[in-house]
């Protein structure tokens, strides 16, 4: 995780951190209602009336996209448990850091999952090689948007995107009098 800088002059370092952790927490909860339902639906489809009629090469993919979506799971719920271990020990600095990596393993399996799901059941639906495309294709749209996209723009500023509009988290200058205000 990269370094960061404190988003305001008056913020602490326990400030930031706790800053860190809620914004974490926030992505998390997105993602872990995601990984969920996949999860969920990875579970059932053993016992639909079509899954005896999948190819061996169907379920040796399903059972990536199983594994995956489990292993997503377990890393995605993890800083619940690690919070849970170290609450109140004053040590969220290590937490934010654990959970940050946690949670970046776990939309790599996320990733795997859903690519797999994909191969499945365009596999069972379609000819393989339209699978093969239809997958590559949903490969590439999320490694653009989860990979591609965040690492290029990495750097981007903090106060002001592309267009000119103030960020949301960018500290906000406020007027100290009315007088300014009228100004």
């Amino acid at each position: 995780m990269a370094a960061e800088k404190p988003r305001s002059p008056h913020e602490t370092e326990k400030q930031r951190w706790d800053r860190n952790f809620a914004d974490l927490l926030q992505e998390l909860r997105v993602t872990q209602t995601g990984v969920q339902i996949l999860f969920a639906f990875l579970l059932t489809l053993p016992f639909s009336s079509g899954f005896p009629n999948a190819t061996a090469f169907q379920k040796d993919v399903y059972m990536v996209a199983l594994i995956s979506a489990a292993f997503a799971t377990a890393l995605i719920i993890s800083p619940v448990a690690f919070h849970r271990a170290l609450f109140r020990q004053g040590r969220k600095p290590e937490l934010v850091r654990y959970s940050h990596r946690m949670a970046t393993a776990g939309l790599a399996c996320m990733l795997v999952s859903m690519v797999s799901s994909v191969l499945v059941i365009t596999d069972y639906v379609l000819h393989v090689r339209w699978a093969i495309v239809l997958t590559t294709i949903t490969g590439a749209w999320f490694l653009i948007f989860w990979v591609v996209l965040p690492f290029v723009h990495r750097n981007w500023g903090d106060d002001d995107d592309q267009d000119g509009f103030v960020l949301d988290d960018a500290p906000s200058v406020t007027p100290s009098s009315g007088a300014d205000r009228d100004a």
